[in-house]
């Protein structure tokens, strides 16, 4: 990652939700995260903005008998960088202990210009991660097993990420490309936009952050993937 000087405009709670039960009050407020553009990046300030999410916008991606409940659970909206090189919005649902070290994540990703092709809460895909790859989203959270598996995923813990599902895609045991539509990326002596590479500043955001990356894996191996048990 290139060094930059990034500065912390504000780190703030900045508004108070309806307390359920005995929750405390830092679980139940949105946090505003901003840290300004370096000069002469042309970038507008990083914001994300986290806050409590419910069963009810969770949707089909949660149900009772899901390892963490919802309020383990933050909704991050930030800026990323898309293939068009403009900036957009996007979404993620994340483990709460996590919230604010993914925003710190993409906030690196967005000041190298990293881009992303859509960043949409699964249940905009009825939480099929078939669908969701196939669409080439980045998303965490979504209840559900470990790929070829019984197991939770460490997605149901909203501990890990997917990133570019396309570009980086997932490969079985068996030699099968998840999605198939990211056959063309399997071969990672390219070097295209949204690829992910050992040692690069996207890989480095996260495991200089204790994160694991899927694409170190011997086999399976799953390029777009990342996690933090």
């Amino acid at each position: 990652m290139k060094s930059r000087t990034r500065v912390f405009a504000l780190i703030a709670f900045t508004a108070s939700l309806a307390l359920v039960g005995t929750a405390p009050a830092s679980a139940t407020a949105a946090r505003t995260v901003e840290l300004a553009a370096p000069a002469g990046s042309g970038l507008p300030p990083y914001v994300a903005v986290i806050k409590p999410v419910t069963a009810k916008r969770l949707a089909s991606s949660w149900r009772e008998g899901c390892p963490v409940g919802p309020g383990q659970l933050r909704l991050v909206s930030l800026n990323f960088v898309g293939f068009d090189g403009a900036v957009h919005r996007g979404e993620l649902v994340v483990n709460a202990a996590l919230a604010v070290e993914v925003a710190r994540v993409f906030a690196d990703l967005y000041f190298d210009r990293f881009p992303i092709q859509r960043m949409e809460t699964i249940e905009k895909y009825d939480s099929d991660d078939d669908a969701s790859m196939a669409a080439n989203n980045t998303s965490a959270f979504n209840c559900r097993p470990i790929t070829g598996g019984t197991a939770w995923s460490n997605h149901s813990y909203g501990r890990a990420i997917d990133i570019n599902t396309v570009q980086n895609p997932y490969i079985s045991r068996s030699g099968a490309v998840y999605p198939p539509n990211g056959a063309p990326y399997v071969d990672r002596t390219q070097d295209l936009p949204g690829m992910i590479h050992a040692g690069d500043a996207t890989e480095r955001a996260f495991t200089t952050r204790g994160w694991t990356w899927g694409g170190s894996w011997t086999t399976p191996i799953d390029y777009q993937h990342f996690e933090k048990p």
